[in-house]
């Protein structure tokens, strides 16, 4: 048994993480093989194309258009101090999380919400009216469930502060009327 734990410790020290790590990785390595040969099985050469413009689109366009409305939300958050003053505060998750869902699902069912899915209502008989007021509806919601709990999480982070404010005002109290009795 202890040559087991000395096995495991020493796997663990040379590749930095469990043995059911590396099979989950190497699972999902070959998983990503199986659907990359899948998916250039039919167009190759659209493939290809979908997926440098993709990278290029992403590096030239996106990511400097989401760092730059990080910043604008950063700054918001510091409530207009110099960036030497006061660190990044982690409430700005708050609006990153809501914000990248949001974008993740317009991404997704764009054509849906700009009605231009021509063949959707022949493919699966459903109508494509509504996407937009639903993703309107679900970004609204996911805001809203993030300004929640960010609320609760400065409430829960404050109230040792204000319990302490009350007791060091009580002690303020008890000790006033121990001087002003005879």
């Amino acid at each position: 048994m202890r040559a087991g734990r000395g096995t495991a410790a020493a796997f663990r020290h040379r590749y930095g993480a469990s043995p059911l790590h590396l099979l989950l990785v190497l699972t999902s390595f070959a998983l990503a093989v199986y659907a990359g040969i899948r998916l250039l099985a039919g167009d190759t050469l659209g493939v290809i194309i979908w997926f440098v413009g993709a990278a290029m689109v992403h590096d030239l366009i996106l990511l400097p258009l989401y760092s730059v409305t990080d910043r604008a939300a950063q700054r918001l958050f510091r409530g207009g101090r110099d960036a030497g003053e006061t660190p990044d505060r982690p409430s700005v998750n708050h609006l990153r999380v809501p914000a990248f869902v949001a974008a993740v699902l317009l991404l997704v069912w764009w054509p849906l919400i700009f009605r231009q899915g021509g063949r959707y209502t022949a493919d699966t008989s459903l109508s494509a009216d509504g996407f937009l007021a639903r993703w309107l509806l679900i970004v609204a919601a996911l805001f809203l469930a993030s300004a929640v709990v960010l609320v609760v999480r400065t409430w829960l982070r404050l109230r040792p502060r204000r319990r302490r404010r009350r007791a060091r005002a009580r002690a303020r109290r008890a000790a006033k009327r121990g001087h002003s009795e005879p």
